[in-house]
């Protein structure tokens, strides 16, 4: 007797324990299937719908939607429509961004008035009003300051961290959604550091960002169901070494890190109806937490 030839998406029958794999990324574990026809599919290729999450296939022959191909343009866990392109071109900018002030710090004659004109510094000179830095009006310092490393160390560790935290990311949040996660994680984790360290304190480095982008891929991770062990072993080394190493600015690392639980809370818990609404405002409430922060520490610097 012969046997009917299996399906392609069906898995074999000693791998029924196995966890199951997206069907169109098969090195992609994942937790979650299509409500409509259970094959299982990984952040790339979720597709929200009323309820749960679909597929692509199902999506485009509409299958799961009761309208004609085409009629709804699919959108990942978020609400981000999904695009084809690089799904790393962000991350890639931003790696290359900081790579280039790295290299232009260690090879141009001006590198050293570089880093002392654009890393972050509350405040010197001419007390109790600051003639230089943040406190002086030169607020520039706590965006600038995020894209400068002056040792090889430092910026291998953070371009390691955002390609590996950034890529997955930005497929799941989208572009815009990702960019705008990291430079207000990297925002709040300056603000921070301005509000908590001596004023004529210097500091810079993408730190901020990258511990808003690992608090966020743990909120992601819990939304998907995914084994949240690696997630947490990664912060907790991390932590170990941000309070235990020395020259290291710690209250940068706790900003971005909760900023960015903050925003993905927002991003992935937010209801359909209202998901525009709920991220925008999210995204708003932290970026006046870290305005009103900075009018804070200011003015109590220059009274």
């Amino acid at each position: 007797m012969e046997q009917p030839p299996k399906s392609p998406d069906q898995p074999p029958a000693d791998a029924a324990d196995a966890v199951p794999h997206c069907y169109r990324h098969p090195d992609r574990e994942t937790g979650i299937r299509c409500t409509r026809c259970e094959k299982p599919i990984c952040p790339d290729c979720m597709v929200d719908a009323s309820v749960g999450f679909q597929c692509p296939d199902c999506v485009s022959n509409g299958s799961g939607t009761g309208h004609a191909p085409g009629a709804n343009q699919p959108r990942n866990v978020v609400g981000s429509a999904l695009r084809g392109g690089d799904p790393r071109l962000v991350t890639k900018i931003l790696v290359g961004l900081n790579v280039a002030v790295f290299a232009a710090v260690h090879l141009l004659p001006s590198g050293g008035a570089l880093v002392r004109d654009f890393y972050l510094i509350g405040g010197y000179n001419a007390a109790p009003v600051f003639s230089v830095g943040v406190a002086g009006g030169e607020w520039y310092r706590l965006f600038t300051s995020m894209f400068l490393h002056e040792e090889i160390w430092h910026i291998a560790f953070n371009m390691l961290g955002l390609w590996w935290l950034g890529g997955p990311l930005e497929a799941a949040l989208g572009r815009g959604r990702f960019i705008a996660l990291y430079l207000l994680s990297g925002l709040a984790g300056s603000a921070m550091t301005y509000a908590i360290d001596a004023p004529n304190q210097p500091s810079l480095g993408a730190s901020g960002a990258i511990f808003g982008l690992l608090g966020a891929t743990a909120v992601l991770m819990k939304r998907m169901n995914y084994d949240m062990r690696p997630v947490i072993a990664l912060l907790v080394i991390n932590l170990i070494f941000t309070f235990g190493g020395s020259n290291i600015a710690w209250e940068a690392h706790i900003g971005g890190l909760v900023a960015g639980v903050i925003l993905a809370l927002g991003l992935v818990h937010a209801p359909r109806e209202k998901r525009t609404l709920v991220q925008a405002g999210t995204f708003g409430l932290v970026f006046v937490a870290v305005l009103v922060t900075v009018l804070v520490r200011t003015a109590s610097l220059t009274v």
